[in-house]
């Protein structure tokens, strides 16, 4: 199978077969796939956002259709997501469900202008600050989020007697890892949509063969029928619009970035392959803005879609373009036929992606790494799945990770003393990093009271990182001071010295401390 090859300047045609048509069959029939996964997906983000089905399906066209040509992972699929429309469900909410839409396309034009200046400012290069342990939390909460997705499916079918929506769930999670057995040709999720629908309606006839009927693609609100057209969002033009879309457009594109990037490193993994993050920020601005101007509603990166398509063998540009401009056609030509699609269809294959997308490998890992690897991976996938919110997940493992990071460089840090043999003079060994957590072991190292002559603080083994530092010394030199002990600080390297002279109190004349 073919893969993608990350661009080099050189041989901007070559670049460009490789990015587009290099991997063709596998990468449309990828598309189809992640094309009907599509449809019910954007339309329950609709409703979740409280909004007709027609904003979330045209955002999943537009924005797939947009970020292939200038976003910077390619298989990467991006659309209306669930986390997107949860932000956006308090704005309809407050301005009802008119008013509210105007507001929710201005606040996602704007949320896509916020986008693109974080890409020209290029910060996607913070995503190196993003611990592995926060990324399999995110992706596992995800699992569990898609998983869980389902239940409603589950509960209609019992509440309506549909009596073959397991059986055909099952049959369908059968084809789906039972055919790659067999042949990889066709996409295995694929052959199940097609012959689950094929043989529900061949078995069922008109007579009604089954009792109860299945919950079917349509029954979940009224596809397009034509294409998106453009309008600018019917807001007026004053600071009081901005005051309101300005909250829910910066936490859009937060939140937008945050799962668009850890989705890109996620794909990165999965082909072995390196991505843009700064292109891909600036593509998910751009596209946000354009879907804004046709009816659409903000998106950003879908880890769900994005492993249907890569599982499938999607690999370049054409898979993002083609799930796109497939999700269009078949609810413009095809629209009668995907509205028959039986859910069981397409819930077997969300539960494929939720088995997939889980890192069942962490569970094994949770034995055998430290365990503050292990509570920053559970922190970060339960504060997901108790709040639905990405960027509050990832926050939160951030921040336990730095906690534990700084406290562990804190232990390593101690001081050594050696007293010379006449017993007038005491050399301290500072070991280690020296900042704003060790200070105070670091202060605790050191007996002011004792008699000496002269006190040596040795710093040619640590390192001087913040002003809580600088202060330490500067504290324990005047101690000694106090008592009437000479002290002299030796070994700075060249960052700490610069760090020392910019910070230290013995900048004043007055309070010089001695330093060599």
């Amino acid at each position: 199978m073919a893969t993608y090859i990350p661009s080099t300047p050189k041989n901007p045609f070559y670049n460009f077969r490789q990015e587009w048509f290099s991997n063709v069959v596998p990468d449309l029939l990828s598309g189809i796939v992640v094309a009907l996964a599509l449809i019910p997906e954007a339309i329950a983000f609709s409703i979740i956002a409280g909004v007709d089905p027609k904003v979330g399906l045209y955002a999943s066209f537009i924005i797939s259709v947009v970020t292939s040509f200038i976003g910077g992972r390619p298989a990467m699929i991006s659309a209306a997501t669930g986390a997107m429309a949860l932000l956006m469900k308090p704005l309809i909410a407050q301005y009802g469900a008119e008013a509210g839409l105007q507001y929710l396309l201005a606040a996602s034009i704007l949320c896509g202008v916020f986008q693109f200046l974080f890409g020209v400012l290029k910060l996607g290069r913070y995503m190196r600050y993003v611990p592995r342990s926060v990324m399999i939390g995110f992706v596992n909460a995800l699992a569990y989020l898609i998983f869980t997705a389902q239940f409603p499916e589950f509960r209609e079918a019992f509440s309506a007697n549909q009596t073959l929506f397991i059986p055909l769930v099952l049959i369908g999670l059968g084809i789906i890892y039972g055919l790659p057995r067999i042949t990889k040709t066709i996409p295995s999720p694929l052959v199940a949509i097609v012959a689950i629908t094929g043989g529900w309606y061949f078995f069922q006839g008109d007579g009604g063969l089954f009792m109860g009927g299945l919950r079917q693609v349509g029954d979940m609100g009224a596809l397009p029928d034509s294409l998106p057209n453009f309008f600018i969002p019917n807001v007026p033009f004053n600071l009081e619009t901005l005051k309101i879309i300005i909250p829910f457009s910066l936490a859009l594109s937060l939140v937008g970035l945050i799962e668009s990037l850890l989705t890109a490193q996620i794909v990165d993994d999965m082909t072995d392959t390196s991505s843009n993050k700064n292109k891909e920020m600036r593509g998910q601005g751009i596209a946000n803005m354009v879907t804004g101007f046709f009816g659409g509603m903000a998106g950003c990166a879908m880890i769900g879609q994005s492993v249907i398509n890569v599982g499938s063998g999607g690999r370049t540009r054409l898979s993002t373009f083609s799930a796109g401009v497939f999700l269009l056609a078949f609810l413009l030509i095809l629209g009668d036929f995907v509205s028959m699609i039986p859910m069981a269809a397409l819930v077997a294959v969300m539960i494929m992606v939720a088995l997939n997308t889980f890192d069942w490998s962490s569970i094994k890992g949770m034995r055998i790494q430290p365990p503050s690897e292990t509570i920053v991976m559970l922190v970060t996938m339960f504060t997901v799945i108790l709040t639905h919110n990405l960027a509050y997940g990832v926050f939160a493992g951030v921040g336990l990770a730095c906690f534990f990071f700084t406290r562990k460089v804190a232990k390593w840090s101690h001081v050594e003393s050696t007293l010379d043999p006449d017993g007038k003079t005491r050399t301290y060994n500072v070991k280690g990093q020296l900042y704003f957590v060790s200070t105070e072991d670091f202060i605790n190292s050191f007996d002011t009271s004792e008699q000496l002559e002269h006190v040596n603080i040795d710093l040619t083994q640590s390192q001087l990182w913040d002003a809580t530092a600088v202060a330490a010394i500067d504290k324990v030199v005047l101690r000694f001071r106090k008592n009437h002990i000479p002290v002299s600080v030796t070994g700075m390297n060249e960052l700490s010295q610069w760090i020392h002279d910019r910070l230290a109190i013995h900048n004043d004349p007055n309070a010089s401390l001695g330093l060599h």
